[in-house]
């Protein structure tokens, strides 16, 4: 995952943001308890906006725990955990082993041989209690490396793949909320295939590697183009959102998806001004 799906603290009430964070270290509580440290270095932002999505839609029980940490080594963290904390931490470890497996079988990363031995048996063992959710993975991710393999330039169809695999994260149960749940979870997972490869591209177009928006951000308007596709993909995950019966942490939902989500995009646009303000006074002198 990319950690794009945070909070906007700011605008978030201190009450909420505690509530946040609860949900925060009872996720690295359970990628701990089910992985061991390694599970832990698995840890992200969009993981937790999956826990308190279907933590409030299903209303499920919580478990309320204090601890200490290596991070917090002296005060206790409050932690929330429920059946839904598990089921994160098996998708955010069952995502992260398809990731350095290919990462290995791609560039021969030690480090990411390491991350396989260490996280292996476990990983395969959950993937074995998620067969739907694994085949897409699998089936996504492989379509998106054929597509990357191929320098394809179908923008669209790239952050599908990655929407696609989403979608299939975000519906725990097929039920009646299944339908709601997939869209919002395609039109999220393109936003943040588009949102990564918008940061990525300076980087990637210095190295020669495959971005799919080469292309596009050779067009003159490409920055208001850009915002627009990102704007629309909010916008229809959003309106899915709102068809789900979720009171319980409403609030701190919409902040992650109203606002939070554009916190990278505005650091983005900021840094793009200063990088543009230094040449002016470097032309000027």
């Amino acid at each position: 995952m990319f950690g794009y799906i945070t909070i906007c603290e700011p605008e978030l009430k201190v009450k909420d943001l505690r509530r946040y964070r609860a949900h925060y270290c009872g996720l690295c509580r359970s990628l701990k308890e089910r992985y061991g440290s390694m599970g832990q270095m698995t840890l992200s932002y969009d993981m937790t906006f999956i826990v308190v999505l279907l933590t409030s839609l299903y209303e499920s029980a919580l478990k309320e725990s204090a601890g200490r940490c290596k991070t917090h080594p002296i005060k206790k963290q409050q932690m929330l955990q429920s059946e839904i904390t598990e089921y994160a931490a098996d998708m955010n470890v069952i995502l992260t082993w398809y990731h350095l497996k290919d990462d290995w079988q791609d560039e021969r990363k030690p480090g990411s041989l390491l991350g396989l031995h260490a996280l292996g048996r476990k990983a395969k063992k959950a993937a074995g209690t998620y067969p739907r959710q694994c085949r897409v993975m699998h089936r996504e991710l492989k379509a998106l490396e054929r597509m990357e393999a191929a320098k394809s330039r179908d923008l669209d169809e790239a952050a599908g793949c990655f929407g696609r695999l989403m979608e299939e994260v975000l519906v725990y149960k097929q039920d009646v909320w299944e339908e709601d749940l997939r869209r919002m979870g395609f039109f999220l997972g393109k936003f943040i295939y588009i949102m990564d490869a918008y940061e990525d591209l300076r980087k990637d177009l210095e190295q020669g590697n495959y971005n799919p928006l080469r292309d596009l951000s050779r067009s003159v308007d490409y920055e208001e183009r850009l915002r627009q596709i990102l704007c629309m993909m909010i916008a229809e995950s959003t309106a899915a959102f709102e068809k789900l019966p979720c009171l319980q942490d409403a609030d701190i939902l919409r902040n992650i998806l109203y606002t939070g989500v554009w916190n990278q995009y505005n650091r983005i646009q900021e840094k793009k001004k200063e990088t543009l303000e230094n040449k002016k006074e470097h032309r000027k002198k």
